[in-house]
């Protein structure tokens, strides 16, 4: 069993002893702490909550519902909805907070609590440290009996969401409808699977056909939209009877996208491919994280734009987004943060820009591919053992390398040119992850190994 307790929110596995996995007794807590704290820095006691398909979101859904209504909260439900959905509803509802219920891309025991501030975005890392010491030291009470919160349940906001992509001033609804897009949905059987459809008909597009959009939480492959787990869809697509294929993940903050031939556009590439068409609109700044690639800081020069790196982290390259007025961000996952909608990883608002994008392109989504630069990113890791300095490998890689361009705001990031090695410590395990980008996979995964040798002849000499 499995129990992570970050700044960002509180995920784990469902089931176990209390302090060891999500158990409705570490859910109490950890949402006691919350709105503990809402009701301290905001005075608002209105939290909203939505929660994605898995089997255990019912349960936790009650569990924190009734939690906040015990500290004298009132909830507003969204019941099903999406990440996004969320962030979206808590400005729009007035509220002093949201929880959104969903371990994201993780496997079906996993489930999490994702806490929002009052402005619908991620909590900062004060924030975080704030809630976990609440939790910690049991520093929350309960509302006596006559001051018990309310519950209100909205089930429309999967419209409204949709409603607001249609309304962006970028989405161009009549050139999509033109297109007559065939386009194959895959929402690993969670939310996606009500509103990807919904919102794709909305756009005018001609044919949807769809995979695994029955939201009943029941996961028919690992939800994480990597190329390796969507062999299904691919297949369907090389038949050649569809334009593209739509991946999002069960709380539908990421967006992966497939070609027409069954091949994958690239994750990292769906943030390129947006920024590209919104540079072109609303020429601006950029941001990714560091492990991102550096196609989208290529497209946003192009563009006369300058692209900045943030550490990795959602929260981290919102902060840089609004210190630099980026036009568009995000991360190489596959999340579209869009300013002008809000400060948010979201699948669907990156769906209206992508087909717009790609229907006045006008040819197919293979096309749009080759139009950007390539390049490859090799992924590695690391196991450690406790006596190793983590802090002392990188400090020692960084002198190794130090005539090199450096960016040590997340561990180490090396650039070679057009190459890069990025070195980062894990948060919630006991490893390095090294990535490498370079024009060619073979070149990739050349880097990686050299820093790779670099980091073992470190930890060698150190337990000398």
């Amino acid at each position: 069993m499995s129990l992570i307790k970050s700044i960002s929110g509180i995920r784990g596995t469902i089931g176990g002893k209390a302090g060891e996995g999500l158990t409705p007794i570490d859910v109490v807590k950890f949402t006691s702490a919350y709105g503990a704290w809402v009701l301290e820095k905001t005075g608002n006691p209105k939290v909203v909550i939505g929660r994605d398909a898995r089997i255990s979101g019912d349960m936790v859904s009650r569990l924190v519902s009734a939690t906040l209504q015990g500290l004298g909260i009132h909830v507003i439900d969204l019941g099903l909805s999406t990440t996004p959905t969320v962030e979206l509803a808590v400005p729009m509802e007035k509220a002093g907070g949201g929880i959104i219920l969903t371990a994201s891309h993780n496997p079906i025991q996993w489930n999490a609590l994702k806490l929002l501030n009052a402005k619908g975005e991620f909590i900062s890392d004060a924030e975080g440290k704030d809630v976990l010491d609440k939790a910690e030291n049991e520093d929350f009470s309960f509302a006596e009996v006559k001051k018990l919160g309310g519950y209100t349940q909205i089930d429309d906001y999967l419209d409204r969401h949709i409603q607001h992509v249609l309304d962006l001033e970028l989405v161009d609804v009549e050139a999509i409808h033109a297109r007559g897009f065939k386009i194959v949905v895959d929402a690993v059987n969670s939310t996606g699977g009500i509103v990807v459809p919904k919102l794709l008909k909305a756009l005018g597009v001609e044919v949807v056909e769809e995979m695994y959009c029955t939201p009943d939480g029941h996961f028919p492959h690992n939800p994480e939209p990597l190329p390796e787990n969507l062999r299904d869809i691919s297949h369907k697509l090389e038949k050649g009877n569809f334009d593209l294929g739509i991946v999002v993940d069960p709380d539908v903050d990421r967006l992966a996208l497939i070609n027409e031939d069954g091949s994958p556009f690239g994750e990292e590439y769906t943030l390129v491919a947006v920024a590209d068409y919104v540079l072109s609109k609303t020429p601006g700044n950029t941001v990714s994280n560091l492990s991102s690639t550096r196609a989208l800081r290529d497209v946003t020069e192009k563009r006369g734009g300058n692209y900045t790196a943030a550490a990795v982290g959602e929260v981290n390259v919102v902060n840089q987004m609004k210190a630099v007025d980026a036009v568009i961000g995000g991360e190489g996952n596959g999340g579209i943060i869009y300013p002008a909608s809000h400060y948010g990883r979201d699948a669907l608002v990156g769906i209206g820009l992508f087909l717009t994008h790609l229907a006045k392109f006008g040819k197919s989504i293979s096309r749009l591919r080759a139009t950007y630069p390539n390049y490859y990113i090799s992924k590695n890791k690391i196991e450690l053992t406790p006596e190793i300095n983590v802090d002392k490998i990188l400090d020692e890689i960084r002198e190794k390398y130090k005539k090199q361009p450096i960016n040590d705001i997340d561990g180490v990031k090396i650039e070679f040119d057009k190459e890069w090695v990025h070195l980062r410590k894990s948060n919630t395990e006991p490893i390095i992850r090294i990535y490498a980008e370079s024009d060619s996979e073979a070149k990739a995964e050349h880097l990686a190994k050299k820093i790779i040798l670099d980091i073992k002849e470190v930890i060698s000499a150190s337990l000398i």
